[in-house]
């Protein structure tokens, strides 16, 4: 799964490479561009922070991607209205987040993707997050654009569809990334052993 993955952030790349090449042109920008390059230089072929997705947070800020650099993450896709397998997911995040070392938990991000953005407004994810007693900053939830959406999902390998005006069908995949943005780990289904996913956080968390 990883490695069709890694193909799939190869190709982004090129994308985000020939913009870049495009911006060099413009002698105006020359400034900027600079400093582009050199923080686009920091990241793999292999990075999520290639992504030129934007986002929005629970507290209504607009974020992208690349500003996550520095802390690993671990990330999952839900959506708030869910009854089945999400309330199983949070659940999962939160039993994993209680193994990590107190020294490391400051270098770890939790992320929430909604794959429901119509539904989930700022307002909804800040709520939602408040009913999880998920307000601290190590809990952030995330809604993009449909089309983001569904780029970030397959980036992810996460499947999903709606089935009803309310309901989805889903993967059940937690993901984690190093500090770069390249995927290190997954782990897949509802209650499983999270052994090696903690390990992996726990690893990387220096």
């Amino acid at each position: 799964m990883i490695n069709k993955l890694k193909y799939f952030l190869i190709a982004l790349s090129f994308v985000a490479i020939s913009c870049n090449n495009s911006a060099k042109k413009d002698s105006t920008t020359s400034e900027n561009t600079n400093m582009e390059t050199s923080e686009t230089a920091k990241i793999s072929d292999m990075s999520i922070y290639n992504l030129p997705s934007h986002w929005t947070t629970q507290d209504g800020e607009e974020i992208e991607l690349k500003e996550l650099q520095g802390k690993v993450l671990a990330m999952v896709m839900i959506y708030t209205s869910c009854q089945a397998a999400c309330p199983r997911l949070v659940a999962d995040m939160r039993n994993i987040e209680k193994q990590i070392p107190e020294s490391k938990k400051d270098n770890v991000q939790y992320v929430f993707v909604s794959i429901d953005p119509e539904t989930d407004t700022p307002e909804r994810l800040t709520a939602f997050a408040k009913e999880n007693q998920m307000e601290d900053d190590k809990w952030l939830f995330l809604r993009g654009t449909e089309e983001d959406t569904r780029e970030f999902a397959a980036v992810l390998a996460v499947n999903y569809k709606q089935i009803s005006p309310i309901d989805f069908s889903h993967s059940n995949i937690i993901s984690v990334f190093n500090q770069g943005g390249e995927l290190i780990h997954q782990q897949e289904g509802l209650g499983v052993n999270n052994k090696e996913t903690v390990q992996a956080i726990i690893d990387l968390a220096k």
